[in-house]
């Protein structure tokens, strides 16, 4: 139990996939202007990771080492990660259009998206079993959506304040962001376990 507690803590504050590893970055500044089109790309990831993280640890496990085809772990984790990107478009788009259109072009860069191939090869690497690889797809993705979260309501807040004409937009957004990765790597000091 420890062990799982540890892996979310560490996944979601410690070694955040976003202000620690500086994986997804793409998306976390497209689609940071608002908090609602914010909540939506990390619902979005999350699905994606965590099932990119099964049948990529289940292929693993299952065909790639049994066969001796592990140099084939990226290009099989790619198109997993493809597939499910298509197939959440295809939901989105029926369920709901609105959040659809508001996530525009960043859904299909899902597919892209270095932190989910990047969790994928991760649990892989770190010899997680199956429930700790799950555990660490979901605790990633709540740790993505965290940072998409705090930085859409910082940008939100941004976009009403008076600052200089050569600051507003993304040099202060960036400068936001360079800030909230010191505070998130200020928990790297913390031991767990």
């Amino acid at each position: 139990m420890l062990t799982y507690i540890s892996i979310i803590i560490t996944a979601i504050f410690i070694n955040n996939i976003v202000f620690a590893q500086f994986l997804g970055i793409c998306p976390f500044l497209g689609v940071s202007k608002k908090i609602s089109s914010a909540l939506g790309m990390g619902a979005a990831v999350t699905f994606v990771i965590t099932l990119a993280t099964v049948v990529g640890w289940l292929l693993q496990y299952y065909v790639l080492d049994p066969l001796h085809l592990e140099f084939l772990q990226t290009i099989v984790f790619i198109l997993v990660i493809a597939f499910l990107v298509q197939m959440l478009e295809i939901i989105m788009k029926k369920i709901t259009p609105a959040l659809y259109q508001s996530l525009g072009v960043f859904l299909p860069l899902i597919t892209t998206n270095c932190a989910v191939l990047g969790v994928a090869i991760l649990v892989v690497q770190k010899g997680f079993n199956l429930m700790e690889s799950v555990t660490y797809g979901i605790a990633t993705s709540i740790g993505f959506t965290l940072a998409l979260w705090i930085f859409a309501g910082i940008r939100e807040q941004l976009s009403l304040s008076s600052a200089p004409k050569a600051m507003r937009g993304v040099p202060l957004a960036l400068i936001c962001a360079g800030i909230l990765a010191m505070a998130f790597m200020g928990f790297s000091g913390i031991k767990i376990g």
